[in-house]
């Protein structure tokens, strides 16, 4: 067996289902999950429909390049959104998802001859470091700064990591904290880029789901507006999933550096990860559709400008830039005393009063400075506002009932 699966760590559910372990929730109360990021809004009937519509060509294989008309829906897209005009033969792929194509990106962009390093933010989305060390490379952990939004500190990087350094994650808008990354800290990324060669891949799933009437920067057109209209060593990766409503389809498109996705492709020919046919003619039919995404998100800021001034009664909590979660801090149970853990808090509210967040220190590793999640639960607020409102109340009363 590959030795390297010993160095996975335990998946942040897995370590939730062991917290909970033993624990009988308050039947007096049903089970209200904020816990996984899995969208609950109804999926749009155009892609149930082109889904239908299509189910004959499941007699066909299909191209791992994926068919030219779905290409050009990714390149028109990236036009109305970000004003990019994209080479749909060279500069876009199709891939399963985002989770999928962010593992096997970095199967080959690690070079494993030499000593490879992959940074990415912390906390972080599990994927990366299960990613780089299936790779063969060693993870480093970029520290975020509450004081700043949650930027990445990028500058706190080590000049000898820098060096060893092969590919960089970026997560905007951020899983867990919702953060967007600005212009700024996209062109101190690229000049770091320039110096040390490495290659940046850009997670952008939540870029559709934000709370401001200014839509969030992606990677690419960061990259643009500084000059940089080949895409060098970046690759940004996008989905449809929280989009559309579709995490069961699995669908998404990465776009970029030609070059990378030349290789990408070749990768993904052996790897085996064709997109359905069937997929690709529903995947079409969303791209091409706007309506659906403006009211999805109407859905989102809706039920947010609610949940959340009521959840900031008791917790240190506020309207994130973008996505769908809450990364909120927990505070002490009376003044001068000290705050609960993030697990204490996670396993007390789920026995109290059946409501599952997660521990914020399961997104995150802990380093020299500490754990940059410990103290913070996540809630994903993914659910009907209703629903979210109801849990909002337990937790709000959960506190009060600790103080």
């Amino acid at each position: 067996m590959n030795p390297l699966l010993d160095r996975l760590q335990p998946y942040p559910f897995e370590r939730l289902r062991q917290l909970f372990a033993g624990v009988t929730p308050n039947p007096a109360y049903r089970p209200i999950s904020l816990g996984i990021g899995e969208p609950k809004h109804p999926t749009p009937d155009l892609v149930k429909k082109a889904l239908t519509d299509s189910l004959a060509t499941l007699a066909s294989y299909p191209a791992t390049g994926g068919e030219p008309r779905l290409r050009e829906a990714f390149t028109g897209w990236m036009q109305r959104r970000y004003g990019l005009a994209l080479d749909p033969a060279t500069q876009v792929l199709p891939v399963n998802g985002s989770r999928e194509a962010l593992f096997a990106f970095t199967q080959t962009a690690v070079d494993r001859t030499r000593p490879a390093v992959v940074v990415c933010p912390n906390p972080f989305y599990q994927i990366y470091e299960g990613a780089a060390l299936l790779a063969g490379a060693e993870s480093y952990y970029a520290p975020v700064d509450p004081a700043r939004n949650f930027a990445v500190d990028w500058q706190s990087v080590p000049e000898d990591v820098w060096q060893r350094t092969q590919l960089v994650f970026v997560c905007s808008p951020g899983n867990p904290t919702g953060a967007v990354m600005p212009l700024a800290e996209w062109e101190q990324l690229f000049a770091l880029s320039d110096r040390y060669g490495f290659v940046i891949a850009s997670d952008e799933c939540y870029s559709e789901i934000y709370f401001r009437d200014e839509p969030p920067l992606g990677g690419l057109e960061a990259a643009a507006k500084l000059g940089r209209g080949d895409f060098r060593r970046l690759v940004s990766f996008t989905s449809l999933s929280k989009r559309s409503n579709v995490p069961g389809m699995r669908s998404g498109f990465v776009m970029g550096d030609a070059g990378i996705l030349k290789k990408f492709l070749l990768y993904r020919t052996y790897h085996g990860s064709a997109m359905s046919p069937v997929v690709q003619a529903a995947s079409i039919a969303a791209w091409n559709d706007e309506q659906h995404v403006v009211e999805n998100r109407a859905l989102y800021r809706r039920k947010f400008a609610e949940v959340t001034p009521v959840l900031a009664e008791a917790l240190d909590v506020r309207l994130p830039d973008a996505s769908f979660y809450l990364w909120a801090g927990v505070r002490p149970a009376r003044d001068g005393a000290a705050a609960p853990s993030d697990t204490e808090f996670a396993r007390d509210l789920y026995a109290q009063y059946n409501v599952t967040v997660l521990p914020g220190s399961y997104l995150a590793r802990d380093t020299a400075a500490g754990n940059p999640g410990a103290g913070r639960v996540r809630m994903a607020l993914v659910a009907d506002t209703a629903e979210c409102l109801e849990a909002a109340h337990r937790i709000v009363t959960f506190i009060q009932s600790r103080n």
